[in-house]
C-alpha cells in the first residue's frame, strides 16, 4: 500500500497519512514513515503437510497453525527451489537463484556455486541502509570467505552456522560474529530461538529486520528422547516421529517469541513471516504431505509448494489469499510494505504481494519458473514453469551430478483439476504446451547468461 508518497504537496500527504493511519493502527506525525520491524522466519525441509492443522493432528503446532489463524494464509506459495541454497539465495535478493549464481548445495565441495555474487543488493542490505538493525540467527547457506558471509550481506549481527558443518542438534558449532564456540549444553533449535528472543529485547527501543533460519526439522534428525517417544507410541516410525519432535520443539520456540513480542509492546509494530525453505526430504518411510507428488529435490508440487504466512496484528485481517506468489517476492514486498528506499537500478524477479495482504488485486508476474539440479545448471533437466493453473515440468531425473542433457519430453498438468501432478494434459492443448516450452527455454537461456556473466 502507498503511503506518503507526494511529499511535496502536504496537504495531501497529510490526508493520506491519516487514512492509512486508521488502517494501519498507527498514531503519529505526518512526517513518519511507517517503520514495521519485521521477523522472518524459515524451516528447513517443512512440509504443508506438517502443520497440524492440514494433518488432522499428526503433528502437534499449536503456535504455527496459531499465526495461520490471526495472518495471512497464502494457499498458493512457492519457493524458487526445492533446495536449501538456491531458494535462500532467492529469497534474499528477489532473483531467480540462477541470477544470484547460487545454485547448489554443497559449501565446500562447490564454493563457486553455493554463495551469492558479489555486488547484489539483498534485503537485508536494503533495511540496513534504512537504518533498521539487522540479524540472522540460524543457518547460512549462501556462501563462505571473505565477503561471502551474513556479515558481507547486511546482517549487522550473526549468530548461528554454515549449512555443512551440524553434526548433531545437541553438539554443534555456532558463530558469534565472526568468533566459533563449541555448544554442548543445548538443542539447536531451542538455541535458535533462545538467541532470536534476546535479539529482539536487545533491539525493541529501534526498527528491526531479523532472519530466524530454523535447521528444523533438517538432517540430522534428532531431539529429545521423550517428544520422539510422544509420536512413536502414536504409531509413527522413528524417522517421523523425529521429525514431529522436531517441529513440535521449534513452533514452541516461535510461541515463546510471539508472547515476548506480546509482552515487550511489540507485538502491532512487528510483521511475522513463517515459510520453510522447500518440501519434506525423501525418507525411507513417507510421511503425509497432503498426496503432492515429489520432495526436497524435485519441482514437483511437494518440492516447491510451501507454507507461507504473513501476520501483523492490527494492520492485516486473517483471511486465505488465493493468488501464487514466489520466494522472489519477498524482498520487493518488504520494501513496499516498509517503505523502503532502494539503490537506483535494481531490477528484481518478483513482485509485491502486499495488496493481496488488504484483499486488493496485485501486478505480479504472470509466469513462474524453477529449475534445479546438482552442480552446473542442466536446464532440460528438474525444470517448470507455471501459468495461471498450469504447470509445465520436465521431469527430476537424478539427485546427483547431471552430465549430459535429457532427452525426456516436459508434461503439462492442470492444478486446479489435477494438484497431484497426475494427468499428463500436453496432447489436449498442444498450443499452450509449445507457448510454456518456449517460454521455459527462453528463461533458462535468459538466467544462465546472467549466472555465468561477471
Amino acid at each position: 500500500m502507498e503511503i506518503l508518497r507526494q511529499e511535496t504537496i502536504k496537504y495531501v500527504a497529510c490526508l493520506i497519512f491519516v487514512a492509512t493511519s486508521v488502517l494501519y493502527g498507527f498514531v503519529g506525525q505526518a512526517q513518519d514513515k511507517v517503520t514495521p520491524n519485521v521477523i522472518l522466519i524459515l524451516a528447513d525441509d517443512m512440509g504443508l503437510g506438517d502443520l497440524s492443522s492440514l494433518n488432522n493432528g499428526l503433528s502437534k503446532t499449536p503456535n504455527l497453525d496459531q499465526l495461520k489463524s490471526d495472518g495471512v494464509w497464502f494457499s498458493q506459495a512457492y519457493t524458487s527451489a526445492p533446495v536449501c541454497a538456491p531458494a535462500r539465495a532467492s529469497m534474499l535478493t528477489g532473483l531467480y537463484p540462477h541470477r544470484t549464481g547460487c545454485v547448489t548445495l554443497n559449501l565446500k565441495r562447490f564454493p563457486e556455486l553455493t554463495r551469492i555474487k558479489e555486488g547484489l543488493v539483498t534485503v537485508a542490505d536494503v533495511f540496513n541502509m534504512n537504518g533498521y538493525a539487522t540479524g540472522l540467527v540460524g543457518k547460512w547457506h549462501c556462501g563462505i570467505g571473505d565477503g561471502y558471509g551474513p556479515l558481507d550481506r547486511g546482517f549487522d549481527e550473526f549468530e548461528g552456522y554454515h549449512g555443512f558443518n551440524l553434526k548433531t542438534y545437541f553438539d554443534y558449532e555456532f558463530i558469534v560474529q565472526d568468533s566459533v564456540f563449541q555448544v554442548t549444553d543445548n538443542y539447536l533449535t531451542d538455541d535458535i530461538s533462545e538467541r532470536a528472543i534476546k535479539f529482539v529485547r536487545k533491539h525493541r527501543d529501534e526498527p528491526f529486520f531479523l532472519h530466524i533460519a530454523h535447521s528444523a526439522p533438517h538432517l540430522p534428525l534428532s531431539a529429545p528422547q521423550n517428544k520422539i517417544d510422544y509420536y512413536k507410541a502414536k504409531g509413527f516410525d522413528t524417522n517421523t516421529a523425529t521429525v514431529y519432535a522436531m517441529i513440535e520443539i521449534m513452533d514452541r520456540g516461535i510461541g515463546e517469541l510471539m508472547s515476548e513480542l506480546k509482552h515487550l509492546g511489540l507485538d502491532r509494530k512487528t510483521v511475522v513471516i513463517f515459510s520453510s525453505d522447500n518440501g519434506p526430504a525423501p525418507m525411507s518411510t513417507e510421511r503425509f504431505n497432503l498426496d503432492l507428488k515429489g520432495k526436497k529435490y524435485t519441482v514437483y508440487e511437494g518440492g516447491l509448494h510451501v507454507p507461507f504466512i504473513v501476520r501483523w496484528a492490527g494492520a492485516i485481517e486473517a483471511h486465505t489469499c488465493n493468488e501464487t506468489i514466489q520466494f522472489t517476492d519477498i524482498f520487493p514486498s518488504l520494501v513496499e510494505l516498509c517503505e523502503l528506499e532502494i539503490p537506483s537500478k535494481l531490477d528484481l524477479d518478483g513482485g509485491s504481494f502486499i495488496p493481496y495482504l488488504f484483499r486488493e488485486a496485485g501486478e505480479m508476474p504472470e509466469y513462474r519458473f524453477w529449475q534445479w539440479n546438482r552442480g552446473v545448471p542442466e536446464y532440460s533437466h528438474n525444470a517448470a514453469v507455471r501459468f495461471g493453473d498450469w504447470k509445465l515440468v520436465y521431469p527430476y531425473v537424478s539427485n546427483g551430478i547431471i552430465f549430459s542433457a535429457s532427452d525426456s519430453l516436459p508434461a503439462m498438468y492442470n492444478l486446479k483439476d489435477d494438484p497431484f501432478e497426475q494427468y499428463d494434459l500436453s496432447q489436449k492443448h498442444q498450443r499452450l504446451y509449445e507457448d510454456l516450452f518456449v517460454r521455459l527455454n527462453q528463461w533458462a537461456k535468459e538466467v544462465e547468461y546472467d549466472r555465468i556473466k561477471d
